[in-house]
């Protein structure tokens, strides 16, 4: 098998998928459709991180991609949906750089209340100001964290270590760790917490979800931190409430329109604004965090290659397969009744028997790992790629 990596993902996938027999073919940057269609011809499994897009348009054009890593946290930039119906399994990391974006938001948060934007400015312009006017403890400030997932909720765990007081909102039930606050609304977190930190997914749902409105329920002279998703905040409403003073700092990883590459020139209307904090998207950007991922991703690609295993992918039922034997059927298939039996009957009648069989279902797909004595014959190959609810068949031989 072979796989293309892009966006510069961490050495160490190289390495791991090479030991697991897979060839390795990697470029910097991300590309664009026509791009990516050309590039995985003859390609099994593709590793990217957030700004490669997979659309329904590049499933059609390479039916055969076996699986997809997504080197990151999200897999918005890949259409689910297609990958499933192609029989392509997606796997993310979801906890590898929980706690970079972490450190990089509380550093952050310090880095407004105390006014380091601007003392750095005027310190380069030659300019002394000893002054602590504006400047803040972060301890007893109140945290207001949108989105208390994986990241938000270890956010709210450090912020509260270091003595803040944390709310947050969530349109799921979450339960609280340590002392942190579960409001209602998004309103209410706006209205009474000082500093906001945006944790939200990028579903379509949450496209616009922080514009002029929300803003103005911020209470006056609060910070603002977005490190989740760009298209989540109205960059010019952001600008108008740093001008008029409303918001008094805001910091800010993610935009709607990002460089493919470094070195890509970057232009933002939040450029030129000694209260902003602009990073390029470096949130996860660790060296910890990125070799964890790398070694992560790379496994889940190649226990899936070698032994159909796909726990914890986002788009396939999980089955923890175990260690191939002398030879295994992956049996992809629409979830309607008879399935499993028309697929086990079909076995019966050629003879086949069944040493270990593993199932599970999610939504409209099932996926079947049978553990069988020998090979199947390719009549039997043929009768199985036949049946109607049948997507995707694929035998794995243990080599001695």
């Amino acid at each position: 098998m072979k796989a293309l990596l892009l966006e510069n993902v961490h050495p160490c996938a190289d390495t791991i998928l090479a030991e697991a027999g897979i060839e390795v073919e990697r470029r910097s940057g991300a590309l664009d459709t026509d791009e990516l269609i050309t590039a995985l011809e003859g390609v099994d499994l593709l590793g990217i991180r957030s700004k490669t897009q997979v659309s329904a348009e590049v499933f059609q054009a390479r039916p055969g991609l076996r699986a997809i890593g997504a080197f990151c946290i999200g897999t918005n930039q890949i259409d689910l949906d297609a990958a499933a119906a192609a029989a392509t399994v997606v796997f993310n990391a979801p906890y590898s750089n929980t706690r970079s974006v972490v450190e990089l938001v509380i550093a952050e948060i310090i880095s407004l209340a105390r006014r380091l934007t601007v003392k750095n400015s005027a310190m380069h312009a030659g300019l002394w100001d000893k002054s602590a006017k504006g400047a803040h403890e972060i301890r007893g400030r109140t945290l207001g964290i949108v989105g208390y997932g994986n990241i938000g909720s270890q956010l709210s765990v450090v912020a509260e270590a270091l003595g803040m007081q944390v709310s947050f909102f969530d349109i799921a039930d979450k339960l609280a760790l340590g002392n942190a606050r579960k409001v209602e609304s998004l309103d209410e977190l706006l209205e009474t917490c000082e500093t906001i930190s945006l944790h939200v997914d990028g579903r379509p749902g949450n496209a616009g979800l922080f514009g002029a409105e929300q803003f103005a329920r911020m209470r006056p002279r609060s910070l603002f931190l977005n490190l989740c998703r760009g298209v989540v905040v109205d960059h010019e409403a952001l600008r108008d409430n740093l001008l008029s003073g409303h918001i008094a700092g805001a910091a800010v990883d993610v935009f709607p329109e990002e460089p493919k590459a470094a070195g890509d020139p970057f232009s933002s209307v939040l450029q030129g604004l000694d209260n902003v904090i602009l990073t390029p998207h470096i949130g996860g950007s660790t060296q910890e965090a990125q070799e964890d991922i790398g070694r992560y991703v790379s496994k889940k690609l190649g226990d899936f290659v070698h032994n159909g295993t796909t726990t914890m992918s986002v788009n396939i039922p999980h089955v923890a397969a175990g260690r191939a034997t002398a030879a295994r059927l992956l049996y992809l298939h629409r979830n309607v009744p008879g399935a499993l039996a028309r697929l086990n009957s079909l076995l019966a009648d050629f003879g086949v028997n069944i040493d270990r069989q593993s199932l599970a279902t999610r939504g409209e797909q099932g996926y079947v790992v049978t553990d069988i004595g020998s090979p199947i014959s390719e009549a039997l190959e043929n009768e199985l790629r036949s049946l109607p609810e049948t997507i995707d068949l694929r035998l794995i031989v243990e080599e001695d």
